[in-house]
């Protein structure tokens, strides 16, 4: 069986997309969509696929088994609903709304369809990341550094939806407690919106995470350490490398750390993630990062910069204070 796709938006992300979708076996990528011409012309070109200019095109004039959604995020919902409502398959690229009432009509459209809603979680997917998973057991504290260069794209969103969202859902995937507290600061400084952001989550288990993200550094990095008892485990999900540092005890010796770097098959994480997708369509089954995993990083994203929102309110004296 041969799956008929179609990408909307192929700017910053939706090229890359239809880029690996072009290669992927038993996908026929049918056609791109782009309100932009020229850049829908330029990547159908490049993609060997048709160049189309509404979205709607791919349900009126072309039969696709399933779409990807790589527009900006404020028309994500007005984007992917018709495609959902139709019964048709979609990813849409993270975050998955502007809102949790936006989100949450994709997850009731998609299943009232009966149809697979996955969201661009990408990092969930890095070969790094999946490598690490069975040898994390109990992390007491997590420390992420996302740092990257300002963007030369659109920034419709605060770093902490652009940016920090990657770890916020990476975590949660990763400690099986709920968050109970949230200290966070942002700081707008390139834009009118956050530009680097800092949020300390505790959750139920007493495991903390110190997350960092930044779109104003001058150094790349994008970093994930987590220490549990007696090991330590480090990710650089760029390089996809893996380390991991135990705690050795033998009799009659002094205990002694031992590790080092683990072995991790190198693979485009869009690529796995594209592939699980297809996956996930093809065998009816939820893919792996679903509406409610969107949705339950969207919502702590909320929560961090509604935290950080609250913290950058000006204190009372400062307002009624006299000039002297």
């Amino acid at each position: 069986m041969t799956l008929r796709l179609g990408v909307i938006g192929v700017g910053h992300l939706g090229k890359h997309h239809a880029r690996v979708l072009s290669t992927l076996p038993g996908v026929s990528l049918v056609g791109v969509a782009d309100t932009n011409r020229a850049r829908a012309d330029e990547v159908a070109a490049a993609s060997g696929t048709r160049a189309l200019y509404d979205a709607r095109d791919l349900l009126d004039e072309v039969q696709v088994d399933a779409v990807i959604v790589a527009v900006p995020t404020e028309k994500h919902l007005e984007i992917a609903l018709p495609f959902l409502s139709a019964g048709v398959p979609t990813l849409v690229e993270k975050p998955m709304a502007r809102s949790i009432a936006e989100a949450d009509e994709m997850i009731a459209a998609a299943a009232k369809a009966g149809v697979a809603l996955a969201v661009g979680h990408t990092e969930r997917f890095n070969p790094a990341v999946e490598r690490a998973r069975p040898l994390l057991s109990d992390p007491r504290f997590i420390e992420v550094h996302r740092l990257g260069a300002f963007p030369d794209r659109s920034l419709d969103i605060d770093v902490v939806f652009d940016l920090m969202i990657h770890d916020l859902d990476v975590v949660l995937s990763l400690v099986d407690a709920d968050v109970t507290s949230i200290e966070a600061v942002g700081v707008p400084v390139l834009t009118e919106r956050v530009d680097i952001a800092n949020a300390r989550l505790r959750f139920g288990n007493g495991c903390i995470a110190n997350v960092t993200a930044s779109r104003i550094s001058r150094d790349r990095v994008r970093k994930i350490r987590f220490f549990q008892p007696m090991a330590y485990v480090s990710i650089d999900y760029a390089a996809q490398k893996l380390e991991v540092w135990k705690l050795v005890r033998s009799p009659g010796l002094m205990p002694s750390i031992q590790g080092g770097e683990v072995e991790v098959p190198n693979q485009e994480p869009l690529e796995r993630e594209l592939t699980d997708f297809v996956d996930a369509v093809v065998a009816r089954r939820p893919p792996t990062v679903d509406g409610a995993g969107g949705r339950r990083a969207l919502a702590l994203a909320q929560q961090i910069t509604d935290k950080m929102a609250t913290e950058m309110q000006p204190r009372k004296h400062e307002i009624t204070r006299p000039n002297l």
